[in-house]
């Protein structure tokens, strides 16, 4: 575990509510703490202003690379569409657009390949973070009448009713986790607490009896002495995301492993990251609101969760399978084909290469789960190549 620790550049307001909160009702959950880092209102990473993703911001997503990652998943999405016999209406739902660019990617894409599916599409934005509404309406000007905006709070109660593709790209790895550690007596939390008047950590007695039902339910026994992080926002969140979804597709890009993989030995220290400018961090205590903190999720628990809500599990894969099986071969034929510089092209060859590499780049880093509720044997393109269901 992480001894206590400050740092210069903690966000002294931040730090303030935590110590605050601590003095005042007791240690808390590292999902409390977590929570509070990404989405403290004003305050958390994901809930004020700043740049954070690509070159001036604290880390790369697949669309900072280049727009046919959003174009391949355009591609997949219109055969959804015909999938559902292409229905006169048809509703996209992005959950956490960040600045927009992704969204903006598949539109640009279904205008001028789709028209029949653009002109019967309605895209709707999700977003915790106020302040990017206004970036994401400029981004997708060109896109008037076709985007709208729906606030978390309203969402996610199901009122809103749809029928289409729900998608999201590196959202459930910011969810709030649990962190565990097993002991030579049984499982343990690990919990944030005050030391010295710093962060600390402290194992105790799990907060939730959902904790060991969750590692029993996926048959992992950890090691004593191995941390783990348990996420049991990941299900809830599909939960209610999927609640206004009468018909369609759930489509979820993201970094994580199977249960098997995902609570291995090997991973002694679970997988939980900071991201700040480009550096890799593993101290969560620091930079409190100003670094990303991530984990690799379980797309066991996701697909047996949407199991359990009616959603059957379509595909899964690396991104790098999805990729090619999907339409990014037609892509780079198309960038070859145009009259660009050599120059250029060879640049996007490079920028195109980190998507699809399976070692070394995004392409084996980050799998694809593709869900369906009240799709008769669909037929999405991703199934023409190498891939599975869990």
């Amino acid at each position: 575990m992480i001894g206590p620790t400050t740092d210069m550049n903690d966000d002294l307001q931040l730090k303030t509510v935590l110590t605050s909160r601590i003095t005042r009702q007791g240690k808390l959950t590292f999902a409390e703490f977590m929570e509070a880092c990404l989405y403290e209102p004003g305050l958390g990473y994901y809930t004020s202003p700043g740049r954070k993703v690509g070159a001036e911001g604290d880390f790369y997503t697949s669309i900072s690379v280049h727009a046919a990652f959003g174009r391949v998943i355009a591609r997949e999405i219109a055969q959804m569409w015909r999938c559902m016999g292409k229905p006169v209406s048809f509703t996209l739902v992005e959950c956490g657009a960040g600045n927009g660019r992704l969204a903006a990617d598949i539109l640009d894409y279904l205008k001028e390949r789709e028209p029949d599916l653009y002109e019967r599409l309605c895209l709707v934005l999700v977003e915790r973070e106020p302040s990017l509404r206004s970036v994401q309406a400029t981004l997708l000007s060109v896109h008037e009448g076709t985007v709208t905006w729906q606030a978390p709070d309203d969402f996610y109660t199901g009122r809103f009713r749809f029928s289409g593709c729900l998608y999201s790209n590196e959202l459930i790895d910011a969810l709030p986790v649990h962190r565990v550690v097993m002991m030579e007596d049984g499982l343990a939390e690990i919990f944030v607490t005050l030391k010295n008047g710093e962060l600390a950590e402290e194992a105790g007695v799990p907060s939730t009896p959902e904790l060991a039902a969750y590692l029993k339910r996926l048959g992992v026994s950890l090691l004593v002495g191995q941390e783990a992080e348990i996420s049991l926002a990941a299900a809830r969140w599909l939960e209610s995301a999927t609640r206004g979804l009468e018909r369609g597709f759930v489509l979820t890009i993201d970094y994580g492993y199977q249960a098997a993989h995902l609570f291995a030995p090997h991973r002694s220290r679970g997988t939980l990251l900071c991201y700040y400018r480009h550096q890799v961090e593993d101290n969560p205590y620091i930079r409190l609101g100003r670094q990303d903190i991530t984990t690799h999720i379980d797309f066991t628990t996701l697909a047996d969760a949407g199991a359990e809500l009616g959603l059957e599990p379509i595909w899964f894969g690396e991104q790098y399978r999805f990729l090619l099986s999907s339409g990014i071969v037609e892509e780079i034929e198309e960038i070859e084909r145009s009259s660009i510089p050599e120059e250029e092209k060879l640049r996007l060859r490079l920028a195109l290469k980190k998507l699809i590499m399976p070692e070394g780049g995004m392409g084996d880093t980050f799998r694809v789960l593709i869900q369906a509720r009240a799709v008769e044997t669909p037929r999405l393109l991703c199934q023409r190549g190498i891939g599975g269901v869990l």
